[in-house]
């Protein structure tokens, strides 16, 4: 059994401003959400939803993920939450991700855990509904370079090949080099040759990588009653054909998002800019911009070329060649699912607070947005160095330089500390300022200049008596940077940069039930585990 501890969001230095203000609710944030992530928001997320989604949508969308099921060994919870979809007290729970090889980074694993856990809490407080657990696929993305790779034990695990248009229709052909670098690294134990069994069945006996990642993600969480959805679907498509439309003549994406985003770049970073068409034309190999020039629209960078009617007419005959781009993925995914909640990391949360008003605008209910699960995994060794070396929770998540010139002051048998002499020295010149206010004020800036001088000689000599501390005190230091290294890859959150491979060949299939057991999706605090 894991251990659990948790400190705030707040406290990692790892979130921006933006998500610590909205787990703070601020009231400067409230225009950019619909309702906050606690559970009693949900019974009005509920209301409105029900309000707007209709059997037909229901009847559609359980039709295509049956087509999108064969060939997929399920479990009997994940046929039941396709079943129970069709009815109108069912409803999602939803996160997304790339088609990452591998899963890519550990918190893939977080997000859906995040998913399935918060199903299950409201079940057990709305009774009365039913709610499933969606993985959104992103298949339609076309950015290879960002999901061909997955890290282990500090190396780059990495799939070379020629690609274009969307990921998920990439043929799975060469992967089995990267299997031959699996096997030899993973080793002969018995959870090493269950990852190197996963890794064939996933992407050498499947065609293309949609198939891959579904079956990947379908055997690690089919237990839990995963639904895993392919937006890549023409039915789906057909539900979204009027907001496409809508897109392709009036352009709303843009006009809202920049009206938001003017009003939300007051005091955040803004995460995307829309563009005047947030579509894609979506072929064999192509995945192109949708661009309206000179009275005709135009596939970019190709020589395809429509008139306003050819353009609709092309919408309603085949939807599925139109794929949303990052501002239109969100409505798409909440016009085909019966979702309440979207569950998404820091920068994915930072966008979808750029669409309310778009979403207000086109009358489309906008879903409660929540902070996914954030997890720093350590072993009872590594617990052990940190207690060994007074390294509390809120320490080993500091900067690199701010966690060793915390620690080294603490250790340290003299006070390197110049707070006090500052001070001192601030206060003797507030003097001097008085006494040149009564004499003679153009001595005013020949005493400013000469404090500023002065403090930064305090500043220099700080700074060199810590060095000199570091040098003398090489050894602590070096188990200290050794530790966060072990616990902080390339100086970076764990769950962003380490596969889920390296903790399985310790923990097995251990790992996902401790996680489903221990991740609280509203408790919004980071998690370190102890396992």
């Amino acid at each position: 059994m894991a251990k659990v501890t948790s400190l705030e969001f707040s406290k990692t230095v790892y979130f921006s401003s933006l998500i610590c203000d909205y787990l703070a609710e601020k009231p400067g944030l409230k225009a950019f959400y619909n309702r906050f992530p606690d559970i009693e928001s949900f019974k009005s997320q509920i209301e409105e939803k029900q309000k707007f989604f209709t059997d037909d949508a229901r009847q559609t969308l359980v039709c295509s993920l049956n087509k999108q099921y064969k060939g997929v060994k399920a479990s009997e919870a994940s046929l039941k939450n396709i079943t129970l979809l069709e009815e109108a007290t069912t409803f999602t729970i939803t996160t997304g991700h790339q088609l990452n090889l591998f899963t890519g980074p550990l918190y893939f694993l977080y997000k859906i855990v995040s998913t399935i856990n918060l199903a299950k809490q409201l079940k057990k407080h709305y009774p009365e509904f039913n709610f499933v657990p969606i993985y959104w696929m992103a298949t339609e993305d076309h950015d290879f370079d960002e999901i061909n790779y997955f890290n282990y034990s500090g190396k780059k695990v990495q799939w070379n090949r020629a690609h274009g248009g969307a990921v998920g229709e990439l043929s799975t052909r060469g992967l089995e080099e990267v299997y031959n670098v699996v096997e030899s690294e993973f080793g002969q134990s018995k959870n090493a040759q269950e990852l190197k069994e996963l890794f064939n069945n996933a992407y050498l006996n499947h065609q293309d990588l949609t198939s891959a990642t579904r079956y990947l993600a379908n055997e690690l969480f089919k237990d839990y009653g995963l639904v895993i959805v392919d937006g890549n679907d023409s039915d789906l498509k057909r539900l979204f054909i009027p907001y496409a439309e809508e897109e392709l003549l009036h352009q709303t994406a843009f006009k809202k998002v920049s009206e938001t985003n003017e009003k939300l770049s007051n005091g955040y970073n803004i995460q995307v800019n829309p563009r005047e068409i947030n579509l894609f034309y979506l072929d064999e190999g192509l995945r192109e911009r949708i661009v309206f020039e000179e009275g005709v629209y135009k596939v970019n960078n190709t020589k395809i070329v429509f008139s306003k009617s050819e353009i609709l007419g092309h919408l309603y005959e085949v939807p599925e060649r139109f794929s949303p781009n990052v501002i239109m993925r969100p409505l798409y995914q909440e016009v085909i699912l019966p979702n309440l909640c979207y569950i998404g990391g820091g920068g994915e949360l930072a966008y979808w607070f750029q669409l309310k008003g778009f979403f207000k605008a086109i009358d489309v209910p906008f879903p409660i947005l929540l902070l996914r699960n954030s997890v720093l995994i350590q072993t009872e060794s590594q617990t052990k160095k940190l207690k060994n070396l007074n390294i509390s929770n809120e320490d080993i998540f500091l900067k690199r330089d701010a966690f060793i010139n915390k620690k080294v002051r603490e250790i340290s048998n003299i006070n390197i500390d110049f707070s006090e002499q500052k001070n001192h020295l601030l206060i003797q010149f507030e003097e001097l300022r008085n006494l040149a206010k009564q004499t003679d004020k153009s001595f005013l800036g020949a005493v400013e200049a000469q404090e500023k001088k002065q403090l930064k000689g305090l500043d220099r000599l700080e700074k060199r008596l810590l060095k000199a501390q570091k040098r003398k005190l090489s050894d602590q230091v070096q188990r200290m940077t050794d530790i966060q290294n072990e616990l902080f890859p390339n100086g970076s959150l764990q769950e962003r940069n380490t596969n889920f491979s390296e903790f399985y060949l310790e923990y097995g299939k251990q790992l996902i039930p401790e996680l489903i057991a221990r991740l609280q999706p509203l408790q919004q605090e980071f998690l370190v585990l102890t396992m």
